[in-house]
């Protein structure tokens, strides 16, 4: 994997990039569409590719179901979907926080109990970085254990230890065990370490050390005040290389993009779009729609004025409306587009202010509009 700086913005410390993989290059900041199971729910692949250069899988999901075999005899996860773009997969390390009531953590790994059938799988690093490799993401995630919030700093302290125990492990394994197929795999430690800044700059300042292609921070966005989680992301890309791309894992909503591109972000992933789009809310560059609203019966403007999407100018906001209240699924293949669409023209508009040194200024102008309940 290749990333190259192209400019930096004077007012903040946003920056645009190319990042580039076997499968293609990729302009940052970026995001990156959830795939977690192998699709983007309610957005086919054909629609994707209109979007977006690089999707996101999760190792636990896929080693679940289609299940690993299946994958390795299609010839890995792009031969699998027909995505000839790039592929980012995640360890399963977040399943750890996210299904704590199903798991069993212990210094070797963590037992899973499936969410299809109740079975019983163990996930090591090394076995994580073995799935990955099967899996065949160009960009694979280290095996980390993410702390939940609120948590104290001795359980914060327990986990940044055993998270840097495992990234070694996950190293070593990928040092020993060559890619698969014929492509490159890279590799992104995570920093980790709750709210508390002196973890939170011991494990930057660790993984910084390690010979790896890029970096990612996890374990943010989990309930904590907003202007923390910012010091905490401001304290981290003032530590991780500047010449390698820095991903921030499950962020998020627009205006926290915004805020983490100023803070030196470079990768976004996060379901909001998809999600909060199968229940009927739009993202536009003047605020936020709940399109069920009876207030859109009779609007039969488009989606939003200012789209790059053809399903912005396509369909109406009443047609929208009546879709969702007729329950049929064109409404959230409809809105899950637009909103992706939506992120992908705000991270351009955002690449524009880059270039014209006037990012900061843009950004303070844009959030008060994204935040506006339409």
């Amino acid at each position: 994997m290749k990333f190259n700086l192209i400019k930096t913005d004077h007012s903040s410390k946003a920056r645009i990039g190319i990042l580039e993989t076997d499968h293609g290059k990729i302009e940052t900041p970026i995001f990156m569409p959830i795939a977690s199971k192998g699709y983007v729910k309610s957005v086919p692949i054909h629609e994707l590719y209109k979007i977006s250069k690089i999707i996101l899988g999760n190792a636990y999901h896929l080693y679940l179901q289609p299940g690993i075999e299946v994958l390795h005899k299609a010839g890995g996860i792009h031969s699998f979907l027909n995505w000839k773009e790039s592929i980012l997969t995640d360890s399963g390390g977040f399943q750890i926080f996210s299904m704590k009531k199903l798991n069993k953590i212990t210094e070797d790994g963590v037992v899973f109990k499936s969410i299809m059938n109740g079975s019983y799988h163990f996930f090591s690093p090394e076995k994580s970085m073995k799935i990955q490799r099967i899996i065949g993401g160009d960009i694979i995630m280290a095996f980390d254990d993410c702390p939940p919030f609120p948590c104290s700093h001795t359980e914060a302290k327990k986990s940044v230890k055993r998270t840097h125990r495992w990234l070694k492990k996950c190293y070593d394994y990928l040092q020993n065990n060559p890619e698969i197929y014929n492509y490159q795999q890279s590799f992104f430690p995570i920093v980790q370490g709750s709210i508390y800044t002196d973890l939170r700059k011991y494990s930057a300042e660790k993984i910084s050390f390690l010979e790896a292609e890029g970096h990612a921070i996890g374990g943010l966005s989990l309930g904590e005040e907003k202007e923390k989680m910012y010091s905490i992301i401001d304290l981290i890309t003032d530590i991780l290389p500047q010449k390698k791309p820095r991903y921030l894992m499950g962020v998020g909503n627009p205006v926290e993009i915004l805020e983490g591109i100023a803070l030196g972000i470079d990768m976004f992933d996060c379901v909001i779009p998809t999600r909060n789009g199968r229940h009927g809310m739009l993202f536009t560059c003047k605020g936020i729609i709940n399109i069920k609203n009876k207030k859109w019966e009779k609007d039969y403007s488009c989606l939003d004025e200012f789209g790059n999407s053809y399903v912005d100018q396509l369909y109406s906001k009443s047609y929208v409306r009546h879709l969702f209240l007729s329950k049929d699924n064109l409404a959230k293949e409809i809105v899950s587009i637009h909103n992706l669409s939506f992120y992908f023209h705000l991270l351009q508009e955002a690449k524009i202010h880059i270039m014209q040194n006037k990012f900061f200024s843009w950004k303070k102008s844009m959030i008060p509009l994204l935040q506006e309940r339409l």
